[in-house]
This record gives C-alpha cells, structure tokens and sequence, in this order.
C-alpha cells in the first residue's frame, strides 16, 4: 500500500511537470485561479468572523 500512494506521487508530480512545460499558460492561469479561490475563501472567512464580533 506504501508503494501504491508513492506511485500515484509520483505520476501526478510527473503529469504536473508535463502540463507546465507543454502548455505553460494554460498551467499559470490554473495556478492564478486556484490562488484565486484560496484568498476567496479566506477572505469569505474573516466577513463572517468579523459579523461574529459586532
């Protein structure tokens, strides 16, 4: 089982590399959205604290 979880790193790690190099702004605009809807989040997390404190 400890090499199968080390396979699927490893493959997916692979497929990364090769998506970045073949088609690298295609790679940066999934980057940008997925940064995107991180600060999304967090940003959606501390309106609803601060409604909490008032």
């Amino acid at each position: 089982m400890k090499y199968v979880k080390k396979i699927i790193v490893i493959v997916v790690v692979l497929f990364c590399l090769f998506y970045l190099f073949s088609r690298p702004e295609d790679a940066a605009a999934a980057v940008r959205g997925a940064v995107d809807a991180v600060v999304g989040a967090v940003e959606s997390l501390f309106t609803f604290l601060a409604s909490l404190a008032k």
